[in-house]
């Protein structure tokens, strides 16, 4: 009798559907696993085994072979077991038939018989989902997350005894409520805690409206890391939709850290000793890197010329693409990565310029320093500002500023605007992702705009792509003012923005 229970894998931060067969046959007692297995699930056929002994059922004296398919498709993890052992228990009848249909399993299976989480178990549980499976049965670790996906029974089980008697009808276990995903609500980090840098708070309002990528220059203490955490708080709130897809993400990398859900925008902060394997991702188990971790939210770069130079130039096709492709020995992946990039340096290696009386750096030591940003990295920047170092006064400044909730409101009454905008231009959702033609489209300018715009862009030296930029930067000035056209004062402000870089 071959037996057949359903299971998912994960390649990427998607799911797959696995078939999990046993069969029993006469011939030499053997327990066999075959479908194209990682060494993690190979080693399943020992769990499963001292499993189901310490659960006091014994395995017959037979031939036992297991199949996991479809076998052209590489299966790691360990989230098999579980599947393995409802399905050698069913093939030795110990288990009904009903019982195991329209049914999705998955869970590690420790010796003692317990269930341990896995990771995965969100992509699992959407997957399952969409193809029409009722109920879902996972170790008790994994229940609260898998029942963030509604319109699927999800049962948490803590070991093999007890799933078997709940599949047998002698014992009983708790269907999961459906978890509503509340809204984010903390306020510990908050633009109101800011004093002062008005010049930079204007700088990263722009940039949230549009998705601009975001360059801070200024000395060590004057702010900018405190004003990059507060640019999650601007952003609009994830939508239902945005907070599965970043959980995903999140509940295949193993970085949920007990939440059911992401419900807030990411920050992604890596230390500049990051790989370039690190950042990407990849390595053993092809596991989201740093700028998948940050997708919908922000990667925030703090000294920023002291990382590698493979680390920062692997940015360049993600923030082109959104995407980022990974091709290594075992196979490809594709991962998300649409973020916001957020970085930060000082003007100089000891920080103190254009304060010669404090600085030590040669002119030299100064342009190899900025030289550790390459051109085209820079050109992927639509924003720079200067963070100047804060004054006394503004430090003891008691009058109360304006919250994140505030600007957060303007933010999002801009970004509708974006979304209405390009509503029917595919994969383009805010200014920062427009093209040329795009640009054409969407930025037209009047006789005087256009006059004092060429008059600059010549007085400059600017090149064609921070031309671009400056109408990108131009065109969201406007829509955070709700004006239809771009003014002279929203082109003034963007090539001030453009200038800081000399770009």
């Amino acid at each position: 009798m071959v037996s057949c229970v359903l299971s998912g894998g994960i390649r990427g931060i998607e799911s797959f559907m696995v078939r999990v067969e046993a069969d029993i046959s006469e011939g030499m007692p053997l327990f066999e696993l075959v479908g194209y297995l990682g060494s993690e699930v190979k080693e399943a056929r020992e769990r499963v085994k001292t499993a189901l002994k310490n659960s006091g059922i014994s395995l017959p004296v037979k031939h036992l072979t297991v199949n996991l398919a479809p076998a052209d498709i590489r299966k790691s993890g360990t989230g098999y077991d579980m599947p393995m052992a409802v399905a050698v228990l069913h093939a030795m009848k110990e288990i009904p038939q009903e019982c195991i249909e329209n049914t999705l399993f998955a869970g590690e299976l420790m010796l003692s018989g317990e269930f341990a989480g896995i990771n995965g178990i969100l992509p699992i549980a959407l997957k399952a989902r969409q193809e029409g499976i009722k109920r879902l049965i996972v170790p008790k670790e994994n229940a609260g997350e898998a029942c963030v996906v509604d319109g699927i029974k999800v049962y948490g089980t803590r070991d093999l005894s007890e799933l078997v008697g709940f599949l047998r009808g002698e014992t009983e276990i708790a269907c999961e409520e459906e978890f509503a995903i509340p809204e984010y609500e903390d306020d510990s980090i908050d633009l109101k805690y800011v004093n002062g840098q008005k010049l930079a708070r204007r700088g990263i309002e722009i940039a949230a409206a549009g998705m601009h990528n975001i360059l801070m220059v200024g000395p060590p203490g004057a702010g900018k890391s405190m004003l990059s955490k507060c640019i999650p708080t601007i952003l609009p709130r994830l939508s239902r939709e945005e907070c599965l897809e970043v959980s995903s993400i999140y509940s295949v990398a193993g970085a949920l850290n007990n939440k059911r859900v992401m419900n807030s925008r990411p920050f992604m902060s890596p230390h500049h000793t990051v790989t370039e394997v690190g950042m990407t991702g990849g390595g053993v188990g092809m596991r989201p890197g740093c700028i998948s971790l940050a997708h919908r939210g922000v990667l925030f770069l703090d000294e920023m010329p002291e990382f590698s130079r493979n680390a920062l130039e692997s940015l360049r096709q993600p923030l082109e693409d959104r995407r980022i492709n990974l091709a290594r020995f075992r196979g490809s992946l594709s991962y998300p990565a649409d973020f916001m990039l957020v970085g930060a340096m000082n003007p100089c290696p000891c920080g103190a310029f254009p304060d010669l009386s404090r600085c030590s750096c040669s002119a030299a030591e100064i342009k190899r320093y900025a030289d550790r940003l390459s051109k085209p990295l820079l050109d992927r920047i639509d924003i720079c500002i200067n963070v100047e170092k804060l004054d006394y006064r503004d430090m003891f400044d008691k009058k109360e500023n304006e919250s994140s909730k505030t600007v957060r409101e303007r933010v999002k009454k801009a970004q509708e605007i974006q979304r209405e905008r390009y509503k029917d231009r595919e994969g383009v959702f805010f200014n920062s992702a427009m093209s040329a033609a795009d640009i054409k489209a969407f930025c037209v300018l009047r006789p005087k705009e256009e006059a004092f715009l060429l008059k600059m862009a010549e007085g400059l030296g600017v090149s064609a792509r921070s031309y671009h930029k400056i109408l990108r930067v131009a065109r969201t000035i406007a829509d955070l003012s709700g004006e239809q056209e771009i003014s002279m004062e929203a082109l003034t402000e963007a090539i001030h923005y453009n200038r800081i870089y000399g770009a």
